[in-house]
């Protein structure tokens, strides 16, 4: 097993989160390999082709992957990579060692760090294949986050919950954060929580606690310099706009209070867990339908994942999110010669992305 200051990083946490930011700084520190996007391996690629043991079956994973932006964004040679994937990889994990490691030998690096906020509801998986990986996980108030959510209309209602968007909004980030922190108590010192808050009010303090978790001494001085700090990923733009970005206690203006109680309701347990105060500590029962939506929306989340994961369903997983270019081929001799596979696009410029 590789040392610490080896390990790879897995940065993970609801959407919304902050998880993007935390990665885009560890990015800029000089430490990792730049991977300007999600890698999609447990989520995605792992449900919807299946048993990666089977050489037909990366045969045809590489068909698609080539054609992806993922595949674009590394840089990586096309015959070289899918070579080593056909000859060493035997399950999603092989699969994104396979990929993160030949971008960081070809950048110099000793390690490597990747995001992904579903990855968090995959963290055994992903330990049991990467035994040394470090997992480090961003926690936000999640009224912050519902706000967010709801703001991008990333989770869907049932369509009678239509009005209710901001409260499943709620209701996903508690199944998410939870389902998370149940799976990582088997992690033990592989795994760190941090506060999103912690990251925007006290940057330095916070790193500094991160450095030691990974073994890597982070320089607040020159990550503030470059991406994420600079330009954060948010969904309220007119605040960077106006020069009066505050992504912390934003709910406070932009909920009523019957939402606040409602959302407090719905999820406050697991805020009180996290260390966020509650204004309305009575906890009101306010009525049958919310009561109803926080059973069902976290078992429909459990059943959706099961299905995806441990059935056929998961080989209908929407390829949409690798972005395949339009040609219909990547190349991939279906006989597993590699001398017809195309090179890589030229003037990639990984930092540009």
């Amino acid at each position: 097993m590789s040392s610490r200051d080896k390990a790879p990083v897995f940065v993970v946490g609801s959407a919304r989160s902050g998880n993007t930011m935390l990665y885009h700084m560890l990015l800029s520190s000089g430490h990792f390999p730049i991977y300007r996007t999600e890698p999609l391996v447990f989520d995605l690629l792992v449900p919807r082709f299946g048993d990666l043991r089977s050489a037909a079956v990366r045969r045809k994973l590489m068909r698609y992957w080539l054609r992806s932006r993922q595949f674009r964004r590394s840089g990586l040679d096309a015959r070289q990579i899918t070579e080593k994937v056909m000859t060493s990889v035997s399950n999603g994990g092989d699969f994104l060692r396979a990929v993160m490691e030949e971008m960081a030998r070809a950048g110099g690096y000793q390690r490597w760090t990747v995001w992904g906020p579903d990855n968090l509801l995959y963290l055994p998986d992903i330990k049991r294949q990467i035994p040394e990986a470090l997992f480090i996980h961003v926690v936000r108030d999640g009224r912050d986050v519902a706000v967010a959510l709801n703001r991008k209309q990333f989770i869907r209602p049932f369509p009678w919950d239509r009005n209710y968007r901001l409260f499943v909004s709620a209701l996903h980030w508690m199944w998410k954060v939870q389902t998370g922190r149940h799976d990582a108590r088997t992690l033990g010192a592989d795994y760190l929580e941090v506060h999103f808050e912690d990251l925007v009010l006290n940057p330095s303090e916070t790193l500094e606690r991160i450095g030691t978790f990974i073994g890597q001494t982070l320089d607040y001085e020159r990550i503030q310099k470059i991406g994420a700090v600079r330009r954060p990923n948010t969904s309220f733009t007119e605040e960077l706009e106006a020069r009066n970005f505050s992504p912390v206690g934003r709910w406070k203006n932009l909920l009523s209070q019957d939402q606040i109680a409602r959302l407090e309701y719905l999820t406050g347990d697991l805020l009180v867990e996290l260390g966020y105060p509650l204004p309305h500590p009575q906890r009101a029962n306010l009525g049958f339908r919310l009561r109803a939506m926080r059973s069902l929306y976290p078992a429909f989340y459990d059943l959706k994942e099961w299905l995806k994961t441990t059935t056929p369903v998961g080989r209908f997983v929407n390829l949409n999110r690798l972005h395949l270019d339009e040609s219909e081929d990547s190349g991939l001799n279906v006989g597993g010669s590699y001398e017809d596979l195309p090179r890589p696009k030229e003037g990639i410029n990984l930092i540009s992305h």
